[in-house]
């Protein structure tokens, strides 16, 4: 550890004149903190990073400072895009990280015994938008326009199918009181082109024959196409039934609809006037689309076999689709500093993401989709301090004596953070490390701007005595530390809390550009985050040759909701977007087989416990319209306040139940 002092600056205008050196003196406030909202004020007027004149402060603080915001300046730079997960700018800022860890001498973290290329665990997230590559539909010589007459939809296969058509309804195995699509004989539709409809049975008002909701969960499409694809369809096509109260209007942005797992056939849809002609060419009874619509509103009719003719080339329908599956590849990107002696299978984790939201498109305020972001201090900054406390931690491991047990310590750079925790979690999920076997996990994330020098230092409470232990190193630091017992948090250090894991969190606070555009790399300050780096590294020290292991302070109970930050409502910039009110769930990483949000644990005392929900429900209505999955949650839950009665649908085994939920206020709520 360094010996602090402190210099005395006086901002006028633009202007920074340093008036001297006057020594530090620490101030530890023990008290919890709400990392939404925190955000260091002097005398009560919030200290803005940007008075600060970065060409001296340079000068003045030598290597780690200067490095630092060399790493902060390149990973925010326009070229890396904003470090979107399966980005191109994303495998530059890897490139990047990886780089670093190489040439400051680490081992590579990740071997071929576990199916991963040296500093990289590789993996592969969905979200990314699928890309249309070839749209084509005919029918008996007709050519269609794509856009305007059809449209591919995202679970497409990249295939070419021809066919005659068959008219299948609704497609849905079984629905209330017996309804079904199919008849009692084998349907097979081999070689045939489906022609299927959007949603469910109707009323003569156009309303859902099975709910008192829009639709209910017969109505998923991911298991009606499943239905279609079993009985050897060739291809798929798909309309809105005519006259539908709650149907959507025109064709689906094909790309980012959601309508079940790929297939290896083509399905699109078509407009309605589309499916019209088609059905009237070949049907000799001239019925209309609302005519085979009432066929569909009574089920049981079966495959119907629309061919008619001895010419049955010229009606087959001809589908032609490619189609780009969206899925993206991203990698953590890990090094390892060996540890030797007794200590050397015991370790100390050290992490922070180099993700960030690209352009905008996860997490980013909606007036700012489609511009960069350049993530400077969420989280280029916390990725520069990992690179630079490298060395740092090196050499101080190399003057040690070589008698002394050491923790091995191993580096991550977290990727998808921003998109729920994603990397963090893959890797505890998948880890090359037993759990037991860490002794701490830190998190770095958003440490580029230290105001009035206060620092705020989360997850005491994950192990006991972990505040006493370190507390040498805070004093140290001549920082004012708020010494957060919480362990749990919006960032990657939830993760680990979850697996059972001590954790401590750094955080330098919020501010007006979280998740915007002017996250630039020159309004985060050097002398600042070289401040935070030395006290990392005496706390990293000293957990790493500490003979005596920390014991986790929590019940090792998985993490409740953990998600990403995500910004508020325009109009809110002073926190992460916290919603005010909590459902209490933990969410199945694993989804459903349709739609809506499959429950995996319940915590006791919550709006969900009160309410009825249990492990093992999938919430398959909120508020009367159909929960589409966890991100739709999400949203949901910031539309509401404390005390708001929410009407819910849980699916229990085969039994829906109707309950009416409560919402109690989230914790950020409670301390506002």
């Amino acid at each position: 550890m360094r010996p602090m002092q402190a210099v005395l600056t006086v901002s006028i205008g633009c202007s920074v004149f340093h008036v001297g050196a006057i020594e530090a003196s620490a101030q530890i406030v023990e008290q919890r903190i709400d990392p939404y909202t925190f955000r260091p004020t002097d005398d009560g007027v919030v200290v803005d990073a940007s008075t600060v004149d970065v060409a001296r402060v340079l000068e003045d603080l030598g290597p780690v400072a200067k490095s630092w915001y060399q790493h902060v300046m390149t990973l925010s730079n326009p070229y890396f895009e904003g470090r979107a997960p399966g980005s191109a700018g994303m495998e530059r800022a890897a490139d990047y990280v990886e780089f670093w860890f190489d040439r400051q001498g680490l081992q590579p973290a990740f071997g071929e015994e576990d199916d991963h290329d040296g500093f990289r665990q590789t993996f592969s997230i969905p979200g990314g938008r699928p890309q249309i590559t070839r749209a084509e539909m005919s029918f008996d010589g007709r050519t269609f326009e794509p856009g305007r007459d059809f449209t591919i939809l995202s679970n497409s296969g990249s295939a070419t199918a021809s066919g005659p058509l068959a008219f299948v309804g609704y497609a849905i195995e079984e629905g209330p009181e017996g309804y079904t699509s199919f008849s009692e004989d084998a349907d097979d539709l081999s070689g045939r082109i489906a022609l299927m409809f959007r949603y469910e049975p109707l009323d003569a008002e156009g309303r859902s024959r099975f709910t008192t909701r829009k639709f209910s969960r017969h109505s998923s499409m991911a298991d009606k196409m499943a239905a279609v694809a079993a009985r050897g369809a060739a291809g798929i096509v798909l309309v809105n039934p005519p006259g539908a109260l709650f149907a959507r209007d025109g064709l689906e942005d094909g790309p980012s609809g959601r309508f079940g797992d790929a297939l290896d056939v083509p399905v699109v849809q078509v407009s309605p006037s589309v499916a019209s002609s088609i059905l009237a060419s070949l049907d000799p009874g001239g019925r209309t689309l609302q005519d085979w619509r009432a066929v569909a509103d009574e089920g049981g009719h079966g495959v119907v076999a629309m061919a008619k003719g001895a010419q049955v080339s010229e009606e087959h329908v001809v589908l032609v689709s490619g189609i780009d599956s969206g899925v993206r590849t991203t990698a953590n990107i890990g090094g390892i500093l060996p540890g030797r002696g007794e200590l050397a299978d015991e370790w100390v984790v050290i992490g922070a993401h180099y993700d960030h939201v690209g352009f905008g498109g996860i997490g980013g305020m909606p007036g700012n989709r489609g511009r960069l972001h350049p993530g400077a201090d969420d989280n280029a900054s916390g990725t520069a301090a990992l690179i630079e406390l490298v060395p740092l931690l090196t050499d101080m491991y190399e003057a040690e004596s070589r008698e002394a047990p050491l923790r091995s310590i191993l580096f991550l750079a977290f990727t998808a953070e921003e998109s729920g925790l994603i990397g963090s979690r893959y890797y505890v999920e998948h880890p090359t490390l037993p759990a037991g076997s860490v002794n701490l996990m830190i998190n770095l994330d958003m440490i580029g701007r230290l105001r009035s020098d206060t620092l705020a230092v989360g997850g005491f409470d994950s192990a006991d005595g972990l505040l006493e232990l370190v507390r040498p190193e805070l004093e140290a630091s001549g920082l004012k530390i708020v010494a957060d017992g919480n362990p749990r948090g919006p960032s990657d250090h939830a993760s680990f809390y979850g697996a059972g894991i001590p954790v401590l969190f750094f955080f330098t606070g919020t501010h007006d550009v979280y998740h915007q555009p002017g996250d630039f790399g020159w309004t985060v300050n050097p002398r600042g985050a070289a401040k935070v780096i030395d006290l990392i590294e005496g706390i990293a020290w000293k957990v790493a040759s500490e003979p005596q292991r920390l014991t986790f302070g929590g019940s090792g109970r998985r993490l409740e909701e953990a998600a990403a930050p995500r910004p508020k409502p325009a109009g809110s910039n002073n926190d992460r977007g916290y919603a005010p009110v909590r459902l209490g769930i933990r969410p199945s990483m694993t989804g459903t087989d349709g739609f809506g949000v499959r429950v995996e644990s319940v915590s006791d005392g919550t709006s969900a416990a009160d309410g009825g929900i249990q492990a093992g429900d999938v919430i398959i209505a909120w508020g009367g319209e159909d929960l589409i999955d966890v991100m739709d949650m999400v949203g949901r839950l910031r539309e509401h306040q404390p005390g708001d009665v929410v009407p819910m649908v849980i699916l229990r085994g085969e039994v829906e139940i109707e309950l009416k939920i409560v919402m109690k206020p989230s914790r950020a709520a409670e301390m506002d």
